[in-house]
């Protein structure tokens, strides 16, 4: 049964580093958590290790300005991963051998902002390339040309390469919005290739483990997704906290107890129940 906790003060010290998600977690995509910069500074003052783990189709460096622009001390963070980062580094490393890509972005010029530095072309036609770069959708967009692209991809048999495999995202005012997940599990499951970068997936923990230097040791992952965060967490052999004001807000707004709700919907995701929960990161 998961333990919930006051504030993450309570535990942090057992462990040698605490990851931290991005959207849900530290912020809402506009605007940080109202505990949260506070907790930073006194974790960090306490002597525990902080990190940013991020389903983020863009690289890290551009996640790390997001989060400082909000508050967030860059000195407060040794390390900042994202799927986007991990995609990168496969591409640059030659691991990953596509070269004519064909983006579906959040905002028009993301996909050129994460390919600098890289040896390969983008092209809006979906014939010319030789896999797609689904990184981000525009919160408002209508999913159907999306989709249509995908189809396109799916005859032609190029693989969809997705670095944001989060179905659905916390916005401003507890809205959710439906992110590059949704369109790539549904690719999937039409007989798609997809080739998934981001949690849960271990690769990326394992390469937060070695931007930390610490193999073996024990991580505490700080997340509002069961699916990606716990999941992926418990996989890696990581504890978890599931911060029940992020992602599943609406759930545990309902009066049942919170060990019922959370029960339910480990069981309707399939994935493991979290170490401990907490309202929100404090």
């Amino acid at each position: 049964m998961a333990r919930p906790l006051e504030s993450l003060a309570q535990i942090a010290a057992g462990y040698d580093a605490v990851v931290l998600d991005q959207w849900g977690v530290l912020h809402d995509g506009s605007a940080p958590y109202a505990a949260a910069p506070g907790c930073l500074v006194a974790l960090k003052a306490a002597g525990t290790r902080l990190a940013v783990l991020s389903n983020s189709g863009k690289r890290a460096g551009p996640n790390a300005a997001r989060i400082a622009a909000m508050g967030f001390g860059v000195d407060l963070l040794e390390t900042v991963m994202t799927s986007g980062e991990a995609l990168w580094q496969d591409i640059a490393a030659g691991r990953v051998p596509t070269r004519r890509l064909c983006p579906i972005e959040r905002d028009r010029g993301d996909a050129a902002a994460w390919a600098q530095g890289l040896d390969v072309a983008l092209t809006d036609s979906v014939a010319e390339a030789d896999a797609i770069l689904l990184m981000g959708l525009p919160d408002s967009a209508a999913q159907a040309p999306f989709t249509s692209l995908l189809a396109t991809a799916l005859v032609r048999g190029i693989p969809v390469l997705c670095t944001n495999p989060d179905r659905a995202s916390p916005r401003a005012g507890g809205i959710t919005v439906a992110s590059p997940g949704a369109l790539a599990h549904a690719h999937a499951a039409a007989g798609g290739t997809v080739d998934f970068y981001g949690k849960p997936h271990l690769p990326i923990f394992r390469a937060v483990e070695a931007a930390l230097d610490l193999s073996g040791a024990r991580i505490l992952m700080v997340g509002d997704s069961l699916e990606h965060d716990i999941a992926g967490a418990k996989a890696a052999g990581w504890d978890a906290v599931l911060v029940t004001g992020g992602l599943h807000a609406t759930a545990f707004d309902d009066p049942a107890p919170q060990v019922e709700i959370l029960a339910c919907l480990a069981e309707a995701e399939g994935a493991p129940l979290p170490d401990y929960i907490l309202p929100e990161l404090r």
